[in-house]
């Protein structure tokens, strides 16, 4: 049976027989979709999986270790979040993980509840940041529907500049000003000037302010 569309799957990556089951039970219970993997390379044979959810990662394994196939996911642009489990209390370990991103760094056995709300905590993070990635891609395709003097616009506009402004540092009148502003609020769906500086900083563009 496929797993459900609608809920964020777990991956366990364990060599550890025993402790995948454990997990899986675990993870189960709350209603999550939940698949195990006694290896790096197991996981990395499957699909590609772009819904929402998160690993649940062992340091140790054989072959390539927990922190090996989380430098090659960032690597290859695999952005689920990450929480590892480790036997061992190795610092440095865990301070690394934690600078390449992973969400948490625990200590094996670990507490029931404090896996479950750490996965809690990863896959609501995770979705946000699927929606912001969607918002973004919304906006770039309305973006690129603009003429590069639609774009200059637009530009200028953001950075605050005013109508006469405008004209005058591009060599054109106020009136084609005008009819370019009003395009380029039509070509990106916005019927104000808050929201044109939203969708713009919602695509991660920024321009200096006009000087005063």
């Amino acid at each position: 049976m496929q797993p459900s569309a609608s809920k964020p799957t777990i991956f366990v990556i364990d060599d550890d027989s025993s402790v995948r089951r454990s997990l899986v039970r675990l993870i189960n219970s709350t209603g999550w979709n939940v698949e195990s993997h006694a290896s790096a390379r197991d996981f990395l044979d499957r699909p590609a999986y772009t819904g929402n959810g998160c690993v649940v990662l062992d340091v140790s394994m054989p072959e390539m270790s927990g922190p090996e196939l989380h430098e090659w996911m960032n690597a290859h642009g695999i952005f689920l979040p990450v929480i590892f489990l480790t036997a061992h209390g190795d610092l440095p370990t865990g301070i690394q993980a934690m600078k390449r991103g992973a969400v948490d760094f625990l200590q094996k056995p670990v507490d029931d509840v404090l896996l479950l709300q750490t996965i809690q905590n990863a896959i609501e993070k995770h979705g946000s940041e699927q929606k912001r990635q969607q918002q973004r891609q919304e906006v770039d395709i309305r973006l690129s529907r603009l003429s590069p003097r639609e774009r200059q616009v637009l530009e200028q506009v953001i950075s605050g500049q005013l109508n006469k402004q405008i004209a005058d540092s591009m060599g054109i009148s106020i009136k084609t000003v005008k009819v370019h502003r009003a395009r380029v609020m039509e070509k990106l769906e916005v019927d104000s000037l808050a929201a044109l500086v939203h969708i713009c900083e919602a695509a991660g563009m920024s321009f200096p302010q006009a000087a005063g």
